[in-house]
């Protein structure tokens, strides 16, 4: 059902998005540097483990739109597509840079379990990332293979198991991560930089697709 030509490309664009400074990485970063190791990682694992609920909606969204109207998934796919293009251009734009808090905070009556659950929470509420879903997982599915959305829920557990493997060591080595960043803002300005370039092309990709 999905080959590997179909696979490592998903993959490796996954774990490049996945790796490159954003919304959910700054969270890992800042709870890592700020509440240790332990609970850095437990948040990591929650922001992946929140990936699940934007493949569900993913796949019973283009589900539905695929067999309800081919106009309405068109008009999915030029939405899709001039988000992923907005979103390039705010990375190529950016400036770089990771702000963190102080390390060492107080974390009294804090636990694993529960910076897990925030994490789980801040991914799944966040409408940005079910469009993201939406946008990028069709992007890899090949219709002529059947079954459309379990190939789609594969790729999601695929993407939320990589997040989990990055998330989890971002939260863990956080303390000097987040120095080594610090110290060389130019590198978080590169990763930008190439994120642009991945999200534009995959938003032309899907507007010029049929």
């Amino acid at each position: 059902m999905i080959t590997p030509e179909q696979l490592l490309p998903f993959l490796l664009t996954a774990v490049l998005l996945t790796a490159t400074p954003g919304p959910d990485n700054l969270m890992v970063l800042s709870v890592g540097a700020s509440k240790g190791r332990r609970l850095g990682m437990a948040f990591g694992l929650g922001c992946a483990a929140g990936c699940l609920s934007h493949t569900l909606l993913a796949v019973l969204g283009v589900s539905a739109v695929l067999a309800a109207s081919p106009v309405a998934f068109t008009a999915l796919r030029w939405v899709g597509g001039a988000y992923l293009i907005w979103l390039g251009i705010g990375a190529l734009r950016s400036r770089g840079g990771v702000g963190l808090p102080v390390a060492g905070a107080d974390v009294a009556g804090d636990s694993a379990a529960r910076q897990f659950a925030k994490g789980v929470l801040a991914n799944a509420i966040n409408p940005k990332v079910v469009l993201f879903f939406l946008s990028f997982l069709p992007q890899f599915v090949v219709p002529a293979q059947g079954n459309v959305p379990l190939q789609m829920a594969v790729l999601g557990v695929v993407f939320t198991l990589q997040a989990a493997l990055l998330f989890g060591a971002l939260g863990w080595f956080a303390g000097s991560i987040g120095q080594w960043l610090q110290r060389r803002p130019r590198a978080g300005l590169w990763l930008d930089r190439l994120a642009g370039v991945v999200f534009v092309g995959l938003g032309l990709r899907m507007v010029v697709s049929r």
